[in-house]
């Protein structure tokens, strides 16, 4: 069915009273949009689902016999005031008289946008006099933005005239304040997205460089100039044709993906959902191939978006700067190509970057002018096409420009805002080949947050941050590591290429220290610098995954680990890398927990390369240590010395290295104050002062099947993680556990009455009989279009205890349902250390059988197969649930 064929259609209804009639006809439309996704230019199907509702909306007009009041009108705003529709958007309408309509309009209009919401329209709409709109468009920007883009559909052309030159009047919104609104109104919407478009999930009509940044270019300048389409914007040189093609381009490749978003969802949706990029991205032709295939349409969802902002900083610059004639208040040359415009870095000439070096010197030049704030629209403009100009090869190919580069790595101020120019704008894709590559790379789970260049962008603001005095403040020891290091360039050329080597379906880490091998060779880096720059590529995971993964207490850890790092000066540089590489993957991923468990990686794995990988008389030491400091804590409170005393006899000796003074005294404090326990009793207490690393529970009591599960299925239940467990029986059959908890967002628990909450739930829990508890926690949406395969790994260790590691997806209850099978098969549990990577739950547990023993190769293959059937059943039910 053709467009024409469903216009005839609606022509031939003859009475409102025949719903089915229109309802069919919007079924035929959606039908025709359905039938031509793949076939026309989204641009027409975009318009002709305007022109379809168009023709109904005018029709049933007729039919209701409106067009016979001489001073109504029919107008369409918003979106759809443009004449362009996406197969589910929302028809907004104004219903507007000259003056106030009497009763019997008020019922016509009423039943007019009844029958609309009858035959399935998604419309919103306003009644409103001509003097109400004006009046509450002054008051409203986007009332008045709305207005801005006004067409008449049907009925008074006088009423709408007068609606057209009330808004262009003097007494509406200038194009000054209405541009500073418009401005405002986007800063805003950019905050709410925290500033970046790189969202796993991203909105491609409200993020940032997505389609209304586009829109928003064309308001300021379509109020200003009195124009209703984008190309009389040309003529008016508020942008060039090179320039409007690219935006059209840009926002018809963001079209596509909406309106087969909106078709997948069968609604209004804007998100680009995980539960709908697989098929949106088959829609669009990407392929069929699951991950694959999303990542390629991301990736040019991605470089689109970027050059949506880019366009969107210059252009609204433009505007203020030119348009609006912004007086500049202060104009310093700084030399003949360039000068400071109010703080902006502006172009003297159209020939500053006539060779590809002098953007490498413009970088240069940036970094010796720190009081620049930003890049005057003239210069932005030069640098685009400058940069377009110079692609038929990679600046990192011509030797001028390689020794521009060295100059800059080693610059103090490059990483300030002249990295951010060289990210941003593209000179650093024009330059490296390998960078190019990771440009709008996503990776698609709930770890990575960012895509592959914006996360390595972000991990080098970090470092520089190391660097300034805000640094000394909120990393100091960062800080002097990065204040006595003879060439800092290593750690950013490190930082570079750490992740560069993603998507090329290897091991990245190798991949990316071939590429640095190769780099250096061209860029005169030294055989000894070279061989750190490119072992702390390949090692770049080392620290993070040997801090979270591994029991760092344990003395073969430490050695093992001090082992691979060599010495101090790759362990620093390796813990100043890791640190900022964990924030810079996710804004939630870094918290107090993270931070300490790097911090005593740190400094146990120097005290161990100082000492020559002998760090056992330094445990002993600490032990020795953290005792005095707590008994002499205990004594100014009064506690007995030998009461304390008859109790730590109890724990092994690694309770004293794994625990701070404070703990053991806290510990101490409960468990004397309650001596006297009842054979059943169990001691749980809560505390947000003891840890740094997040909220400490501890229980202490008989011992038990099931405990551990319990307390791990009820704080699940409870919307808390556990990421530290330590599980210590005494000899005379107790248990004392202590629990490093924290918040679902990776928060503190710092409420009261929350702790005292999540006490009582566990108490109520361990009173009830049996050991089973009902947790009804579902898997987040998100979660359910993941695939995390379980993963085992079993190790002994020295104290002849089995180690553990466990990878599976991060499902509710997870804990509660290894630990209940560590139970049936007879295990004891010593230790839980839980690590979660967005989706992917990466677990180690320190384990003994029955004996007392690590288990043997016929236990671990028993407790491998019970895990496995049990996880993947249940992840299975889970993400088949609705």
């Amino acid at each position: 069915m053709s467009l024409q064929s469903l216009l005839g259609q609606i022509k031939r209804i003859s009475t409102v009273d025949n719903i089915a009639a229109f309802k069919a006809c919007i079924e035929n439309n959606h039908q025709w949009l359905e039938d031509n996704a793949s076939l026309t230019e989204v641009d027409n199907l975009v318009r002709g689902r305007a022109t379809f509702v168009d023709a109904l909306l005018r029709h049933i007009w007729q039919l209701l016999e409106l067009h016979s009041y001489p001073e109504l009108a029919l107008v369409a705003v918003g979106g759809y005031g443009r004449g362009q529709l996406q197969p589910y958007s929302d028809i907004d309408l104004l219903l507007l008289n000259h003056k106030k309509p009497s009763e019997e309009i008020n019922e016509k209009l009423g039943r007019f946008v009844t029958l609309l919401w009858d035959i399935g329209l998604d419309v919103g709409h306003s009644v409103r006099t001509l003097s109400q709109t004006i009046k509450l468009a002054k008051d409203d920007v986007s009332i008045a933005t709305n207005l801005i883009e006004a067409r008449l559909l049907s009925g008074s052309k006088e009423t709408f005239n007068r609606l057209q030159q009330k808004v262009q009047g003097k007494g509406f919104w200038s194009s000054k304040d209405f541009f500073l609104a418009k401005y405002d109104e986007q800063r805003q919407r950019h905050a709410k997205f925290n500033g970046t478009a790189y969202n796993l999930e991203p909105n491609v009509k409200e993020n940032p460089g997505c389609l209304r940044d586009i829109q928003t270019i064309g308001w300021v300048a379509k109020k200003h100039f009195k124009v209703l389409k984008g190309q009389e914007l040309v003529e008016h040189n508020y942008f060039t044709a090179r320039e409007f093609e690219e935006l059209i381009e840009c926002r018809n490749h963001l079209w596509r993906i909406r309106f087969a978003l909106h078709l997948e969802a069968g609604r209004s949706e804007n998100r680009l959902l995980f539960d709908f990029q697989p098929e949106v991205a088959k829609r669009l032709g990407y392929g069929d191939e699951g991950k694959a295939s999303v990542e390629t349409m991301m990736k040019a969802f991605f470089r689109t978006v970027r050059r949506i902002s880019e366009l969107n900083e210059m252009l609204l610059q433009h505007f203020r700067q030119d348009i609006l004639a912004a007086k500049v208040r202060r104009f310093e040359p700084i030399n003949q190509d360039f000068a400071l415009a109010d703080g902006l870095l502006q172009a003297r000439h159209d020939q500053v970057f006539d060779t590809p070096e002098k953007l490498l010197s413009f970088l240069v030049l940036l970094s010796d002018t720190p009081q620049a704030q930003g890049l005057h629209s003239a210069t932005l403009r030069l640098l685009r096409n400058a940069r377009r100009n110079f692609r038929s090869a990679f600046l990192c190919e011509r030797p001028g420009c390689r020794e521009l580069f060295m100059r800059l790595l080693k610059h103090p101020n490059f990483f300030s805002f002249a990295w951010e120019v060289a990210h941003k704008h593209g000179i650093m894709q024009a330059y490296l080949p390998e960078w190019n590559q990771i440009v709008g790379m996503m990776q698609f789970d709930l770890f990575h947050a960012y895509t592959v260049d914006e996360h390595t962008h972000r991990l080098i603001k970090h470092i520089y941050h190391y660097s300034q005095s805000e640094g000394a403040r909120d990393f100091p020891r960062c800080h002097r590591i990065f204040q006595n290091l003879d060439k800092p360039e290593l750690l950013y050329i490190a930082a570079i290429f750490h992740d560069i080597g993603k998507g090329r379906g290897g091991d990245h880490s190798k991949l990316g220290a071939e590429d640095l091998r190769a780099f250096c060779d061209t860029h005169g880096v030294g055989k000894k610098d070279k061989e750190l720059v490119v072992w702390l590529v390949e090692n770049h995971l080392l620290m993070s995954v040997t801090a979270q993964r591994r029991d760092i207490y344990d003395p073969d850890v430490i050695n093992e680990f001090a082992g691979k790092i060599r010495n101090v000066n790759y362990l620093e540089h390796l813990y100043a890398l890791t640190l900022a590489d964990i924030r810079a993957t996710n804004d939630n991923l870094w918290n107090d927990w993270k931070a300490s468990l790097l911090r005593e990686l740190y400094l146990m794995t120097k005290k161990a390369l100082e000492s020559g990988l002998e760090c056992q008389i330094d445990l002993k030491a600490k032990v020795e240590e953290h005792q005095q400091e707590a008994l002499n804590l205990l004594a100014s409170m009064g506690k007995d010395d030998h009461q304390v005393q008859q109790f730590w006899d109890r724990l092994d000796w690694d309770y004293f290295v794994r625990f701070k003074p404070s703990q053991l005294v806290w510990h101490a404090s409960v468990i004397l104050g309650n001596e006297s326990l009842a054979e059943n009793q169990v001691i749980v207490e809560v505390s947000d002062d003891t840890s740094k690393a997040g909220t400490e529970l501890i229980l202490y009591g008989r011992d038990r099947a099931s405990l551990f599960a319990q307390i791990a299925s009820v704080l699940d239940s409870r919307n808390c993680s556990i990421h530290d467990a330590q599980i210590m029986s005494t000899q005379d059959g107790y248990v004392f556990d202590s629990f490093v908890i924290l918040e679902d967002d990776g928060s503190r628990i710092t409420s009261g009455s929350r702790r005292q909450s999540l006490k009582d739930a566990i108490l109520a829990q361990l009173e009830r009989p049996g050991s089973a508890h009902q947790n009804n926690r579902k898997m987040p949406r998100r979660m359910k279009q993941l695939n995390v395969p379980v993963k085992m790994r079993f190790f002994t260790n020295q104290a002849n205890m089995t180690l553990l590691e466990l990878e599976a997806l991060d499902a509710p209850g997870l804990l509660a349902t290894i630990s209940q099978q560590f139970v049936i098969c007879d295990l004891s549990l010593h230790m839980a250390k839980i690590t979660t990577i967005g989706e992917r739950a990466e677990d180690l547990f320190i384990l003994t059988n029955s004996q007392g023993e690590a288990l043997t190769n016929e236990q671990q293959v028993t407790l491998k197969k019970q895990l496995m059937s049990i996880l993947n059943q249940q992840t299975q039910s889970e993400t088949c649930q609705n």
